[in-house]
């Protein structure tokens, strides 16, 4: 197997890999994602399509680097997200605090899922941690493979 060949592979694999742990994660296991959590997936389904268009747009290498870039781009988010879940730094968005109003109500809204807080985690590394690593390792391989002349 050439190296654009394990590039465009693993293009694919790795962000619908990780975009189907996060849905099981929310739907299997009630883990709701946070509107930094979604930040993180968005850059994962681009990966997708463009892994699939490295298989049939020329020039392959550049649409499987640009999938691995969205891939690390993803993972760049989740070393953010970590962070603020973590108390290193603070988050840029409004769900790093509890609303001053809920409407008890209202049984149709959505679950409140704060960003600040890790709703799980795998040897002290929360989900966003672990994104960050597998997507940033993963990312830098997908670069390195596509970037590989043999």
């Amino acid at each position: 197997m050439s190296g654009l060949d394990q590039a465009r592979a693993l293009a694919l694999a790795i962000p619908a890999a990780l975009l189907g742990g996060a849905y099981i994660a929310q739907y299997g296991f009630g883990l709701y994602p946070c509107e930094m959590c979604w930040w993180q997936r968005y850059p994962h389904f681009v990966a997708v399509g463009l892994a699939l268009l490295s298989y049939v747009m020329v020039p392959h290498r550049v649409w499987a680097a640009l999938a691995g870039l969205a891939v690390i781009t993803s993972g760049l988010i989740g070393g953010f997200h970590a962070g603020v879940e973590y108390g290193w730094w603070q988050g840029i968005t409004g769900c790093s605090s509890l609303p001053s109003s809920i409407d008890v109500m209202d049984v149709n809204a959505a679950p409140i899922v704060r960003c600040d807080v890790a709703p799980w985690d795998l040897f002290g590394i929360s989900l966003a941690g672990w994104n960050f690593l597998i997507s940033g390792i993963g990312g830098a391989t997908i670069l390195a493979l596509a970037a590989y002349k043999k």
